[in-house]
């Protein structure tokens, strides 16, 4: 019967073997999808398979960190799911803000909020603001917390910045346009400074990137997975790896 599980490790210690250090993406990008799915198929509450994949966040930082990666940008809440049913809603906010408080608790992890605070209810945004300022020292691994998020909102509220700051320049409207570039924008993203990831994985056989760092991963890799997110096991990600390991990136060219 243990059969299998001596399979499965071997497995995972020789697709581990096989990953060279210097072909890890430093900056992943993940889009946690498949949940609610998993809930249903279980035969659980819509709640159950958020808690699963709240609780499978942890584990999957965890292997980041033993593989070294530097960055990981996590997709746990995007502006269109703010309009679910509050029955839905009101328990995903509370297992978001345990899931802060989780990752508070390790101690070495800098946590970044990306996203429009704003519109999220008041004691989520202000546990976010603390969370990301007391942890802005760490030094262990970078991990973005995409909630309250739309890449096409990024994009706006970037231009935005961009305009107002100009404006408190005294710089003319004319003198800004010419300005604007693709490098002046990066500078106003809610992932200012970070490097872009190499690798967006997304779960539960999606194939779209839903509004996702869609200007960041102008050049990333992408890599879809059947698992959903409570099911992707540590073996998913090193094939995840190796499957970018194997690309020879372009770049555009």
């Amino acid at each position: 019967m243990r059969f299998p599980g001596v399979v499965y490790a071997f497995y995972e210690r020789k697709l581990r073997r096989s990953l060279s250090g210097d072909r890890i993406p430093q900056h992943i990008g993940v889009m946690v999808d498949g949940n609610r799915r998993w809930a249903k198929l279980a035969g659980a509450p819509t709640s159950d398979g958020h808690q699963a994949g709240a609780d499978k966040i942890l584990e999957f930082l965890g292997w980041c960190e033993e593989l070294g990666v530097r960055t990981v940008t996590l997709y746990m809440l995007s502006t269109d799911n703010l309009n679910r049913d509050a029955d839905e809603l009101e328990p995903l906010l509370n297992i978001i803000g345990n899931t802060m408080d989780r990752l508070a608790e390790k101690g070495d992890l800098r946590v970044q909020p990306v996203g429009a605070l704003e519109i999220l209810p008041q004691n989520l945004a202000k546990q976010l603001t603390g969370l990301g300022e007391s942890t802005a020292d760490a030094e262990g691994l970078h991990v973005n917390v995409a909630i309250g998020y739309g890449g096409r909102r990024e994009i706006v509220d970037a231009v935005k910045e961009l305009l107002r700051d100009a404006e408190a320049q005294g710089k003319e409207i004319a003198d800004v346009t010419e300005e604007i570039c693709d490098e002046r924008i990066s500078e106003y993203l809610y992932t200012r400074g970070q490097p872009d990831p190499e690798l967006v994985i997304r779960t539960s056989g999606e194939q779209r990137l839903s509004g996702f760092l869609m200007w960041q991963s102008a050049y990333s890799e992408f890599y879809f997975c059947e698992a959903l997110w409570p099911d992707f096991r540590r073996v998913d990600f090193l094939r995840a790896l190796r499957d970018y390991a194997s690309r020879q990136r372009r770049f555009g060219s």
